[in-house]
């Protein structure tokens, strides 16, 4: 559902619909439901997608208090969700109202990502017991991992400043960010090669110390995924970004977010959900490919 709701946030503004409804929340002052045109169908139809994220979200939350034994890890990412989609009702409504500015409407965006994040992980958490885990890697990969992931957020930030900057404004009259589309699109193109190479990096040091055959294959997926949307990404600017493009460029960006999670969360073993309250530990295999790994970093 949030990766709904970011495709079809992203199909208002690539249609130029983003003032099809021009109040908030309802579609205009006169009516909650919009007129039966292309524009306004297309706005409120986003809104109505949020409206569906709320009640999921809201029931992932009754379903985390409802949890026996009770887990308030689960619970802080659950009410995390539901506030977060909350404010990011609130930047949509500032969205309309600032008339589609670009540097509210990037905003929107990027918290879009942030709850995909958000969602993420708590799935990923819900499937296993509590606890940090066993690294099945070394420190320092750990690390790198991290600071890839840091780097892939600043590549979707900037992505989103160079749509602010790029003929999709969302609707006519829309003001955008006073920087070249070029320039711009260069410093987002320079910020995913250095997250690319980061990842090859990581890559063969997993290789190189024989880590666990389940992270390096996650690893790999992300690294496809990540040149995929990369070629995407210059196709569409060589064909002057046409607006299909950069739909499938926006799901791309959601789908390299949920792996990025899933494969940094691979490098730590937890115990089944199944085993709360016992401690039955991490597999060997686990503890001595990090105590491993870690010799061959030193």
């Amino acid at each position: 559902m949030v990766v709904l709701n970011i495709v079809s946030g992203g199909s208002v503004r690539l249609s130029g619909s983003g003032l099809g409804c021009p109040d908030w929340p309802t579609c205009s002052k006169r009516s909650i439901t919009p007129a039966l045109s292309l524009h306004p169908m297309i706005e409120f139809g986003n809104r109505m997608v949020v409206v569906l994220l709320v009640i999921v979200a809201g029931a992932a939350l009754l379903a985390v208090l409802a949890r026996r034994p009770y887990r308030g890890d689960l619970a802080w990412l659950a009410s995390g969700l539901v506030a977060g989609i909350f404010a990011e009702a609130g930047v949509g409504a500032a969205v309309v109202y600032s008339h589609l500015n670009p540097y509210v409407v990037a905003g929107h965006f990027f918290l879009g990502i942030v709850l995909l994040a958000n969602a993420t992980v708590l799935a990923l958490r819900s499937s296993h017991a509590p606890g940090r885990g066993v690294p099945k890697v070394a420190r320092r990969e750990l690390r790198l991992a991290a600071m890839t992931l840091a780097v892939l957020a600043c590549a979707m930030a900037a992505g989103s400043a160079a749509t602010g900057a790029g003929p999709h404004a969302g609707g006519p009259g829309a003001k955008r960010i006073p920087v070249p589309f070029e320039d711009l699109v260069r410093t987002h193109s320079i910020v995913v090669i250095v997250a690319g190479a980061m990842l090859l990096v990581l890559l063969a040091a997993l290789y190189r110390a024989d880590a666990p055959v389940d992270v390096q294959d996650r690893g790999r997926i992300l690294l496809v995924v990540m040149a995929a949307q990369g070629v995407l990404g210059y196709t569409q600017y060589f064909l002057h970004v046409p607006a299909v493009l950069v739909g499938f460029h926006i799901l791309g960006a959601a789908l390299v977010t949920v792996i990025a999670i899933w494969f940094v969360a691979s490098m730590l073993y937890h115990q089944p959900a199944d085993t709360e309250g016992s401690r039955p530990g991490a597999p060997e295999e686990y503890v001595a490919s990090a105590r491993h790994l870690d010799r061959v970093g030193a």
